[in-house]
């Protein structure tokens, strides 16, 4: 594993030897890239950066020669667990394959190359676009009107109670709680604090849905709205959604609807019919773009047509036989930079035209089957939490098992990444003990939808005959089991980081 002048690696996909780093291949002198000879005078660094801009230790690079970095990013990339490499049931996050059609779309020129300040005139293409995705994405959540900028769902999440806090000011109302249920996201109650407001918890009954005695109990003039997903976070869906609104609605609040599961009711239901009056839409999720790894994300944010007036500004508009950039009149201001992850955008529209409103209908259809087949499939083994029909997840329960063999939701998860799974979700939502969060995605077939439950009942058999090894999963992964609380805690973000804390 070494050689003169640095540290040669040949590594295994995985497991056995480590990746080396690029400090660990590095030997001085070589370099990835040459510059042609110019006829430009060279001038010292002094002479152009002024001596407060400048470093006062020298910056530690890695000398690699090409051949050495193309070698070692494609062996890591190669150990990266992808949505193209497998089944990604991660509850919650909808990691479903993502077609490359849209991919392709998105890198045309005519797209990619559009600088962001180009004036309107110059963009109608662009425009043309954005104003068509506004328009699709208002149809299929039964919403007047939508904004583009957000660049993610918690994003999304704070411009919609922002939208909700002007529409209250404007009428001079000034509340101060927002509502949410004890089965929500974690970013729902860090977007309520951002936005300015107080939260309410609201319990689920015995069934997994809003209590509403409790929702009862909790309304009041001073409730601003609540935020809501359905299905619920459970993966389920909130039946008695109508007299919820008629409550909240009574109060003067308004209905917020969190998007991060959009995937279940596409061309079934929409929100707007439903009673919502703020549509947050997780596009990163249901519509195309590559999830996870750091973005990119969009979450636009569709309204009805008594807070269209708020809507952050610019929005691409129709203008006569064009396209052009408008503020709505009472706007609450940008919430991004420029008009948003524009490519992004253009993968979901993308998505859109190519499925059709049969295509998207099917998409939830096969989600909420393959979800269903799942959890009756595992009945005997992890059963759900709640049981009964779900939508595009199951929310399964560990506690049986670890109580018969002190085996626990994470030993199963780190398990199910020697089966060559991903894991699921575990311990969210808080209100199941020892859960299991599994969404299949639509794109998964009946027999890799299988392959994942036999996964699962070998894990569970294991269990039962030799629980000691499945606290050290896993053990084939190029990484084994972690310390995740002490990774949490202290945080190590860089290779120098790392040397300084006798990590390398």
């Amino acid at each position: 594993m070494s050689a003169a002048g640095g540290r040669a690696a040949s590594a295994p996909l995985v497991g056995g030897a480590g990746e080396p780093t690029m400090f660990e291949l590095s030997a001085p002198g070589r370099r990835a890239a040459q510059l042609r000879a110019t006829t430009v005078a060279a001038r010292a660094i002094e002479e152009m950066i002024p001596a407060a801009h400048r470093r006062l230790d020298d910056l530690e690079t890695a000398d690699l020669a090409e051949r050495d970095l193309v070698g070692h990013f494609t062996r890591l990339s190669a150990r990266q667990y992808s949505v193209d490499l497998g089944a990604y049931p991660l509850g919650s996050c909808t990691m479903k394959y993502n077609p490359k059609v849209a991919d392709e779309v998105a890198a045309l020129s005519g797209l990619a190359h559009v600088h962001p300040a180009a004036p309107a005139s110059l963009t109608q293409g662009w425009l043309e676009l954005l104003v068509t995705l506004e328009e699709r994405l208002c149809a299929i959540t039964g919403m007047a009107a939508a904004t583009l900028q957000p660049a993610a769902g918690a994003a999304g999440e704070l411009t919609g109670l922002l939208l909700i806090r002007a529409y209250h000011r404007a009428r001079g109302d000034e509340r101060r709680r927002v509502l949410i249920p004890d089965s929500a996201h974690g970013t729902n109650p860090a977007s309520v604090t951002l936005s300015g407001y107080e939260v309410t918890t609201v319990p689920s009954n015995e069934r997994g849905l809003v209590d509403l005695v409790a929702l009862e109990e909790r309304l009041g003039p001073d409730v601003a709205g609540i935020m809501l997903t359905n299905p619920n976070t459970l993966g389920l869906f909130e039946e008695e959604i109508e007299q919820i609104a008629a409550l909240v609605h009574g109060v003067g609040g308004l209905l917020y609807y969190d998007g991060a599961n959009l995937n279940a009711i596409l061309g079934r239901a929409r929100p707007g019919d439903m009673g919502f009056d703020v549509v947050h839409m997780n596009l990163h999720k249901t519509f195309a773009t590559p999830h996870g790894g750091g973005g990119p994300g969009a979450g636009p944010v569709a309204v009805g047509a008594s807070l269209a007036a708020f809507l952050p500004g610019p929005r691409a508009v129709r203008a006569g036989d064009g396209f052009a950039w408008a503020t709505p009149e009472r706007s609450i201001g940008r919430v991004h930079g420029w008009h948003g992850n524009a490519l992004v955008l253009a993968r979901a529209l993308a998505y859109i035209e190519i499925h059709g409103g049969e295509g998207l209908r099917a998409v939830a259809e096969h989600a909420v089957l393959n979800a269903n087949w799942l959890r009756r499939r595992l009945a005997d083994v992890l059963p759900a939490a709640y049981e009964r029909p779900c939508m595009h997840e199951c929310v399964l329960t560990a506690s049986a098992l670890k109580e018969a063999t002190g085996v626990r939701a994470l030993d199963v998860a780190k398990s199910l990444l020697d089966e060559g799974f991903h894991a699921p979700t575990v311990y969210f939502p808080l209100v199941v003990e020892e859960a299991l969060m599994v969404e299949p995605t639509e794109t998964e077939s009946a027999e890799t939808v299988e392959a994942l439950a036999q996964a699962l009942e070998r894990i569970v058999a294991r269990a039962h005959e030799d629980p000691a090894a499945l606290h050290e999963a896993p053990r084939t992964t190029p990484v084994g089991r972690v310390d995740e609380a002490r990774a949490a805690r202290h945080l190590v973000t860089t290779e120098d980081a790392a040397r300084r804390n006798g990590l390398r």
